[in-house]
């Protein structure tokens, strides 16, 4: 049996970027950085969207977003994002699936 990362599978994806119209982003960067202490977007995104800078920062990119969900789930008591599914032909583009 071999040990297949989870990036390694990740990789398989394809993402069509629709350039200038993310279909998620934060609302307040400030709520991101200053309200929520334990910034779970940063741990549970699957596809790694989002970071922290070293100013505490949290940046999200969501270039390579599996549109799963789960960072509106973990958001839930800021309900600081604007999520909507992308448009027609851009977003993710899972190979197996």
């Amino acid at each position: 049996m071999s040990n297949v990362k989870v990036e390694e599978k990740l990789f398989q994806n394809r993402y069509r970027v629709d350039v200038g119209r993310p279909h998620v982003k934060i609302k307040d960067a400030d709520i991101c950085s200053n309200a929520c202490a334990q910034q779970q977007c940063t741990v549970c995104c699957p596809a790694g969207c989002y970071t922290v800078e070293g100013n505490g920062r949290v940046v999200l990119i969501s270039d390579g977003c599996m549109e799963c969900g789960t960072c509106r789930i973990i958001c839930d008591e800021h309900r600081n994002l604007e999520w909507q599914y992308p448009r027609g032909g851009y977003g993710i583009l899972f190979k197996f699936g």
